[in-house]
């Protein structure tokens, strides 16, 4: 994993760490119930979007090596050794 990627990731769960500290908040007050499960469902769906993309990236990236690391060979290539 690429530094700006790990950057990313940080970033990503920082904000996901103080949406549900602050959903906490709201259902041990008592108030705003439905907001605050709103908003754990909104962390759920973001951080399932987020890695889903990362994975989709991830097997593009993979395809693609594979792609250039194949070496075809002409039959001039063959015929000169």
């Amino acid at each position: 994993m690429e530094i700006p990627d790990l950057r990313t990731w940080i970033f990503l769960y920082l904000i996901s760490s103080v949406a549900l500290l602050w959903a906490a908040f709201l259902s041990a007050q008592g108030v705003l119930l439905g907001m605050s499960i709103i908003l754990v469902i909104v962390v759920i769906v973001a951080n399932f979007l987020v890695v889903f993309a990362e994975i989709q990236r991830a097997s593009t990236r993979k395809e693609m090596m594979q792609r250039l690391s194949k070496v075809e060979v002409s039959p001039h290539d063959e015929k000169n050794g």
